[in-house]
């Protein structure tokens, strides 16, 4: 439930650049105990935080899991799972918001994920505007062959829900949503682009949401979903010179390092100091891991800047 603040804005000589704002405890690392020896990954939620008139059917579906896939640095990742009560299936539910158990009809317009956005524990704040929600997952239906779900929304100052609702509609700035088939017990990496859908311009927070089934009260007990290091891309360029068709699109993941894409000559990496860091074809300096700070990256016609967070 705590959260964690991101860095938003960092201003540099003569430019004004958004820092590429990223999800608190996105890698799933740091847990803490709610209520009853329950526990929920820092930064995220589940039905033991939860509010409503029928939190007292709320139980453990969100725990944390050594079971990481290979090649990540860290020792934990998410593990959301379904149960079922009387023939009802009570999906998995971990978000960045607040849990409303309103009904025990999962399909109730009264069972909503709400982002509280005048309490930090149940929303996260978010100023930029992501390309795309990029993460890993390892999905596991107990029977047949159901989706998972992820749902991320952009907003405004609005306590938007979600699934959202017709007062909701006019506060959305973009969405990225999935639907996914078992990933046959294996780890996959799922890339979700943002859609811009709604009218609302001025993006203040972002819920996002990982469910067991796509439907409401779908699937079985015991379907279960794996969840670890998401992360938030954005694609930013910044060129320099007039007439320039050949800018440099660049970005840095903080799990794939350095990306650039749109030139095919040689470039090179430049600290805030002058000193050449790195110089090469892109092949070469692409998946470099840098130290936080701006780099000015530049080829023969053009120049970006990126800043590594």
């Amino acid at each position: 439930m705590e959260k964690i603040i991101t860095i938003s804005t960092l201003l540099f000589t003569c430019f004004s650049f958004v820092a590429q704002q990223q999800i608190g405890n996105s890698d799933m690392e740091l847990w803490e105990n709610i209520v009853q020896a329950a526990e929920e990954p820092t930064n995220w939620n589940s039905f033991k935080s939860a509010q409503g008139s029928f939190t007292s059917f709320a139980s453990q579906q969100l725990q944390r899991s050594t079971s990481v896939r290979a090649g990540s640095s860290g020792q934990y990742c998410a593990r959301i799972y379904s149960k079922s009560t009387l023939g009802i299936v009570a999906n998995g539910n971990m978000t960045l918001g607040r849990i409303n158990m309103g009904s025990t009809t999962p399909s109730s317009a009264d069972n909503y994920n709400i982002s509280l956005t005048a309490d930090p524990n149940f929303s996260e704040s978010i100023t930029s505007s992501p390309d795309s929600l990029v993460f890993w997952v390892k999905f596991t239906p107990a029977s047949g062959n159901p989706n998972a779900r992820v749902h991320a929304v952009l907003h405004d100052a609005y306590d938007l829900r979600d699934p959202i609702d017709a007062n909701s509609l006019s506060h959305v700035i973009s969405r990225a949503e999935l639907n996914y088939p078992s990933t046959a017990g294996q780890w996959v990496r799922k890339s979700v682009p943002f859609v811009n859908e709604g009218t609302a311009v001025s993006p203040q927070y972002l819920l996002v949401t990982f469910t067991t089934n796509q439907t409401p009260g779908g699937g079985a007990a015991n379907d279960e979903v794996l969840v670890d290091d998401i992360e938030l891309i954005y694609n930013q360029t910044v060129g320099i010179g007039e007439n320039n068709s050949n800018k440099l699109n660049t970005y840095y993941s903080i799990h794939n390092g350095l990306q650039i894409e749109g030139v095919s000559d040689e470039v090179t990496l430049i600290n805030t100091s002058g000193i050449i860091v790195k110089c090469g074809k892109i092949s070469e300096l692409n998946g470099t891991f840098l130290n936080s700070g701006i780099y000015f990256i530049r080829s023969k016609n053009s120049v970006s800047k990126l800043l590594v967070p």
